[in-house]
């Protein structure tokens, strides 16, 4: 796996060298730092920071490939992963208060839609990755963003769960949400959801991972922070999916930009090969890579 690590210097982007870190056993070749001064004041701080920084990730493996440039950060990561061809973008962030939006929300969400490679968000003091959350709409758009999790997870030895989020149906209805979140009578109902869920899992194992599944009901962001919390994960798996038409970025959705503007752990912003309409919301809320959104219409 080749991934590129972005760095502007600042305390958010070590959030981002320690994720690196972390990652070491999943690079097949040394990462890339990219060191990014958005003005000729911020070079010498920056190339102070980079200093430490490389040798954080030297620590974990080979001399990482140092990159230092100066000008607007998302046009200059946009450079670099046009002319490099990366598996992984690596950014930190961080909160600006307590429960507003990460001080640099609006370009963590420009570099998401802007290039090509998943964007892993690292937020906090990343010092473990053993417990990675899949949020799942249970359809085959999620396949891909199942392969990169299941990669990084077996490099690092980390358990994976796939997460379905169905809407609450009435009370009267209490006995199919048991049946629903039974999961074991789910994967043998021969449901199309209980088939993926079931190839999803199986994807996972043949990488060497332990994996289970969740089902909750519910609003889908709150049922997602609750199995956040309760189970203590350390990375959230969300999604994306690349436009059809002349524009070429990546649609997110409102759930993955809820997921980035809540989540006190990371969050990895995986890619669908599936494309979707510009101009169609509605296709586009069915079609994007967290489908899981759909059963709240």
């Amino acid at each position: 796996m080749k991934i590129l690590i972005c760095s502007d210097g600042t305390a958010a982007s070590d959030n981002a060298i320690r994720m690196g870190r972390l990652l070491g056993p999943a690079t097949r070749v040394p990462p890339t730092l990219l060191g990014i001064a958005e003005s000729s004041a911020d070079e010498q701080p920056l190339r102070e920071a980079l200093d430490k920084q490389v040798a954080v990730l030297r620590d974990a493996s080979a001399s990482p490939r140092l990159i230092v440039r100066s000008g607007e950060p998302i046009t200059q990561i946009l450079a670099e992963t046009s002319a490099n061809k990366y598996d992984l973008v690596i950014i930190g962030a961080r909160r600006k208060q307590t429960d507003g939006y990460f001080w640099q929300s609006q370009r963590t969400y420009e570099i998401i839609k802007s290039i090509e490679p998943s964007v892993l968000v690292a937020l906090g003091n990343c010092t473990r990755l053993s417990r990675f959350l899949v949020c799942t709409g249970g359809k085959r758009y999620i396949d891909d963003a199942v392969r990169l999790t299941g990669t990084l997870a077996a490099a690092v030895g980390a358990q994976v769960t796939l997460l379905h989020v169905m809407a609450e149906p009435p009370a009267i209805y209490a006995d199919l949400v048991e049946m629903e979140e039974d999961v074991d009578a789910l994967l043998a109902s021969g449901s199309e959801l209980g088939r993926n869920l079931q190839a999803q899992k199986q994807a996972l194992q043949k990488l060497g991972v332990t994996a289970g599944i969740r089902v909750r009901h519910g609003i889908v962001t709150d049922e997602i922070f609750d199995e956040v919390t309760s189970g203590q994960y350390d990375l959230i798996v969300s999604g994306s999916s690349r436009a059809r038409g002349p524009l070429r970025h990546y649609i997110m959705g409102d759930i993955t930009r809820s997921i980035v503007n809540r989540a006190e752990c990371s969050v990895l912003v995986a890619r669908s090969s599936r494309s979707v309409a510009v101009g169609d919301f509605w296709h586009t809320l069915r079609e994007k890579l967290f489908p899981a959104a759909q059963q709240v219409h």
